[in-house]
């Protein structure tokens, strides 16, 4: 038994080992070929893949595009023709019986001229406001015609009395509306002027309505910026015939800064004539006088006034002339703007205000239509009052 001994304590030593060594290195082949621990949640995701929200993407129409009605631009008016105006209101005259022209003729038409007819025909000639200078004139020189042709056949009578009237009214006076610029690319430019209530902005409109009706391209400025709407009603007045409104963004704007921007953009766009309309101004107000000076002056700047057109109210008889004295002088007056003259017996404030001003009546308001505004001839005008 001593003799195994020493030999069998080694051989169990190499069986404990090898016996640990086959137990061990298995387990640990396995353990590296093993994976690695697994999350739940991500077992979940594995089992429930994740919703992916589709891309948002417009709905597209397969059926046929609406179908867009054009919008209908309103037709613009064609002004009448000016030629042949005037003598609309020659026939409204002699259909309405004129009291001027009637009473005149009624008294000359008697047999013998006493004192007394003559004084009632020089009443007749101030109360038509021809004025007492004018008025005198016209009776001496038909004094002395009926001394030397005497009186007593109406068509005769009705002849003299038309040759006199003519001349008092003046038939020589140069009437011609200028509004050709006084430079090569500029534009004749027109001034308005004249006192609330005149119907200074519609005669505006209705003098642009005759600039297009003989062809010419129109500007208006609409510097009137006091009174309300003014500009709007100005505006209507051009978009009627195609013409366009230069105004301020604000009432109380500068009136002379919108002046000179009518001015201006006539001048850009090649327009023939800029019409400027301004406020009405009582003649005491020496403020808005002077800013009507300040309006000339600063247009002048961009061109030269070709008219400076003063509206008058032709029923208004003499206090017309005052008005038209102080813008004479603040002005400069070229020519004169009679509203309201058909049917009146007040037409002989044509003759009064060409004398107070020594510049001629150019334009005559004929009624409310949008063409009547006529140019002033002396002979159709007298025709109408002696009815025919």
């Amino acid at each position: 038994m001593t003799d195994v001994l020493p030999w069998l304590i080694p051989l169990l030593a190499v069986v404990v080992l090898g016996t640990v060594a086959a137990f061990l290195v298995p387990r640990a082949r396995r353990g590296a070929q093993l994976p690695p621990p697994v999350d739940p949640g991500a077992l979940m995701d594995l089992a429930e893949p994740p919703v992916v929200e589709p891309p948002l993407v417009e709905p597209v129409e397969t059926t046929e595009p609406p179908v867009v009605e054009p919008v209908e631009t309103p037709e613009l008016e064609r002004p009448a023709p000016t030629a042949g105006r005037l003598v609309r209101l020659r026939d409204r005259l002699a259909r309405s019986g004129s009291p001027l022209g009637a009473r005149l003729l009624a008294v000359l038409s008697r047999d013998h001229l006493t004192e007394d007819d003559w004084d009632e025909l020089e009443e007749t000639l101030l109360l038509a406001d021809v004025g007492a200078g004018p008025a005198g004139e016209l009776i001496e020189a038909l004094r002395t015609r009926v001394r030397v042709e005497g009186v007593g056949d109406p068509a005769a009578v009705r002849a003299m009395l038309r040759d006199e009237l003519v001349t008092l009214v003046g038939p020589d006076l140069d009437r011609t509306l200028h509004t050709q610029g006084a430079e090569p690319g500029t534009p004749g430019v027109v001034l308005v002027v004249g006192v609330n209530g005149t119907g200074k902005t519609t005669t505006v409109g209705k003098l642009a309505r005759v600039l297009v009706a003989d062809g010419r391209q129109v500007v208006l400025g609409a510097a009137d910026t006091f009174r309300a709407a003014a500009a709007d009603q100005l505006q209507t007045w051009g978009s009627r015939v195609g013409v366009p409104t230069v105004r301020a963004d604000r009432d109380g704007a500068d009136p002379a800064a919108v002046a000179f921007d009518a001015v201006r953009e006539g001048r850009s766009d090649g327009a023939d004539v800029v019409l400027v309309d301004t406020a009405g101004r009582l003649q005491n107000k020496a403020g808005l006088m002077d800013e009507l000076g300040k309006i000339t002056r600063v247009i002048t700047r961009e061109a030269a006034l070709t008219e400076v057109l003063l509206v008058l109210d032709a029923t208004t008889g003499q206090n017309g002339l005052q008005q038209a004295r102080v813008f004479g002088e603040v002005a400069g007056v070229t020519g004169i703007v009679l509203t309201k003259l058909d049917g009146t017996a007040k037409g002989g404030i044509v003759v009064a205000v060409q004398r107070e001003l020594g510049v001629p009546v150019k334009l005559v308001g004929l009624g409310e239509g949008p063409d009547d505004l006529a140019p002033f001839d002396a002979e159709q005008f007298v025709d109408g009052i002696l009815g025919g």
